[in-house]
């Protein structure tokens, strides 16, 4: 239940003056004390099976739940059956879950045992720098650890250190839930610590909404980006290059550059100009922007350059350290204080397709969505305050019509705010105020749902993200629109007002598909591999009935590809039927059959990507008629969408 506003275990006394809501088990907040309670669960189980085994941490995830442990031994997929098992006798023994306040000493004595736990106990409150999910474990003021309880004995079996709450009972878990997968995980998230064993589950209310998502994970696991970019051919990781870096080949090529051609297009249409800038630069540049501070562990380590000795070996001239670039944005701001700026030439639109590298761990890495070297479609524009709303509307707007293009369509988004805290905010009460309303209103005129999140802006100002619904239903964070005074002030960028005064814009970050890697790769999922015609690597295919027609077939492909089309002829010694399957099976979305009557009667046969065919389309109305399905960004190829 809430009671206050506030999530508690049904145990807690309530108070007659105190305001009781119920939370029931399918509602967002039921779920995740379900998938929590479930995680205890899982540990109790691993312990049982290996009492030598240290508990880490167990948060609720999104769809399900995770617990690290410490052990010496591998977690097999026979382990996992055991500890399903034993988890599945927990569930039907009905323990309690107790929840008990303790100091930090208490704790200390009771979990002497447990290393993991006691590193936690001196960082409660939740802080960042304590590691990802502790905030289940020590994320109130107080300590507390909950003890499950046998219900005829009243005995502890087991505890754990947690911030709760929870159900009151194992039996209330049901049958709903499944062990996903073990991986591996640094304590804390770094990898100068242990390396843990990760078990991921998932819970859900029912055993039916269970099925479901595991139907959804099967059908993500045949979408996955991954797989499809190995079957079709279109980007590998050579371990030659190193983990995270990716090389595109041909086929991924044509489908990235169709992307970034069409967004180019866009943008200068839309009043943005290109520049070009390098991929490295002196610390200075980083030092000035706060990147070297700010994200010191997620910069690649510096390369010494510039030296210079003499013959005995004295240095003459200090060297410097360049770095691989994290962001483009601070060699956009040297473009922007090149000259002298007035307030005529704002706003100033600048935008690039520039390539970024990051230090991710090895762990994290996880195919074209999470990378070491990804280039940004990165814009920043540069306004006066009175111009910022109406960028704004005009960014959002911009962004919307661009994923429309790509076949997205539903959409939501996400105002991150200041919250009370004052010394985590820098600006004037002003600023935020003024800014904020100005995103605020651009959010609301948009009629898209808006969810405002208050304490989660950049320390400097607030910003909206975008976020996109796939085909399964999954969310995707896309787009962000940020607004940013600090670094016009670190790089002390002014512009002349018109009354000759010297003011400091305003600086907006924006990316459009954050990164081309990810957004191809979420594409790819989202369409199965199914591009739209306009983004297919291969447009269409001909095949002959029979050898005899090759020749006929051939001009037409011919003409296709005078007309910009990416037309190819199968004239290889395969059955006509298996080059259907062969090109069904690659994602080609148009097939052209011609056989004796298309020949004498100069026309094609289309097959469409749903098995449905169009016969006897004269060559001229046929190479119309694929220039106009390209020209409309047509998602689904159809009979029905040709007519």
């Amino acid at each position: 239940m809430r009671v206050d506003g506030v999530l508690t275990d049904l145990a807690s006394e309530v108070l007659e003056t105190q305001t009781t809501e119920p939370v029931t088990i399918d509602s967002p907040d039921g779920l995740a004390i379900l998938r929590h309670s479930t995680a205890h669960v899982l540990a109790q189980a691993v312990q049982a099976i290996n009492p030598q085994a240290n508990l880490g941490i167990g948060p609720p995830i999104t769809d399900g739940f995770y617990y690290d442990f410490g052990t010496s031994e591998p977690i097999t997929p026979e382990a996992l059956k055991a500890i399903k098992k034993e988890m599945q006798r927990i569930v039907k023994a009905g323990q309690r879950f107790v929840r008990r306040v303790v100091t930090d000493d208490e704790a200390r004595e009771e979990l002497a045992d447990e290393p993991f736990k006691l590193e936690l106990i001196g960082l409660k409150g939740g802080r960042k720098e304590a590691a990802e999910g502790a905030s289940v474990e020590v994320g109130a003021g107080e300590l507390t650890i909950y003890d499950n309880v046998d219900a005829k004995t009243g005995e502890v079996v087991w505890k754990d250190l947690c911030r709760g709450p929870h159900l009151p009972s194992t039996r209330l878990i049901g049958n709903g839930w499944d062990l996903l997968r073990v991986a591996g995980a640094y304590w804390r998230g770094s990898e100068k610590n242990p390396q843990l064993q990760r078990v991921y589950g998932t819970a859900w209310s029912s055993k039916d909404d269970l099925r479901a998502y595991q139907d959804r994970l099967a059908e993500a696991a045949r979408r996955d980006h991954r797989k499809l970019g190995r079957e079709l051919d279109l980007f590998s990781f050579p371990d030659e290059i190193g983990s995270g870096l990716s090389v595109w080949h041909p086929k991924g090529g044509i489908v990235r550059g169709e992307m970034e051609q069409h967004a180019r297009r866009r943008h200068i249409a839309g009043g943005y100009s290109y520049v070009y800038t390098p991929h490295i630069a002196k610390s200075d540049l980083f030092a000035t922007s706060g990147h070297l501070a700010t994200y010191a562990e997620g910069i690649w380590p510096p390369i010494r350059m510039d030296e210079e000795r003499d013959d005995d070996g004295h240095v003459t001239k200090q060297g410097a350290d360049y770095y691989l670039k994290p962001m483009n944005c601070p060699m956009h701001i040297l473009v922007y204080k090149e000259r002298a700026r007035s307030y005529r030439d704002l706003p100033l639109r600048l935008a690039e397709n520039g390539t970024v590298y990051r230090n991710e761990l090895s762990g994290a890495l996880h195919g074209l969505t999470r990378v070491r070297g990804f280039t940004q479609d990165d814009s920043h524009l540069f306004v006066t305050p009175d111009q910022l709303e109406g960028e704004v509307t005009g960014v959002l707007e911009f962004i919307l019509s661009m994923l429309r293009d790509f076949g997205l369509t539903d959409f939501e988004l996400e105002l991150s705010m200041r919250d009370d805290e004052k010394s985590k905010w820098i600006g004037s009460d002003e600023f935020w105020e003024s800014s904020t309303n100005a995103l605020r209103n651009v959010a609301v005129a948009s009629g898209l749902k808006l969810t405002e999140v208050p304490g989660e802006a950049a320390f400097y100002g607030p910003k909206i993200d975008l976020k996109t619904r796939d085909a399964l239903g999954r969310v995707w964070q896309l787009s962000t629109v940020q607004v940013d005074p600090n670094l016009p002030e670190r790089f002390d960028l002014e512009y002349t007002a018109p009354d000759g005064s010297k003011q400091r814009p305003i600086m907006i970050h924006r990316a459009l598909f954050g990164s081309i890697e990810r957004f191809f790769a979420i594409l790819l999922e989202h369409y199965a591999g199914d591009f739209p015609l306009w983004l297919a690597p291969v447009q269409a295919v001909g095949i002959p009935v029979a050898d005899e027609f090759a020749d006929y077939l051939g001009g037409v492909m011919d003409t296709l590809r005078r007309a910009g089309v990416r037309a190819e002829l199968d004239a290889s010694d395969d059955r006509m039927q298996k080059k259907i399957r062969t090109h069904t099976t690659a994602k080609v979305p148009l097939l052209l059959i011609a056989g004796d009557q298309d020949r004498q009667a100069g026309t094609v046969s289309f097959r469409f990507r749903d098995g449905s065919q169009r016969n006897g389309v004269p060559v001229d109305e046929a190479v119309a008629l694929i220039g106009r399905l390209i020209a409309d960004k047509s998602v689904v190829m159809t009979e029905e969408d040709a007519a």
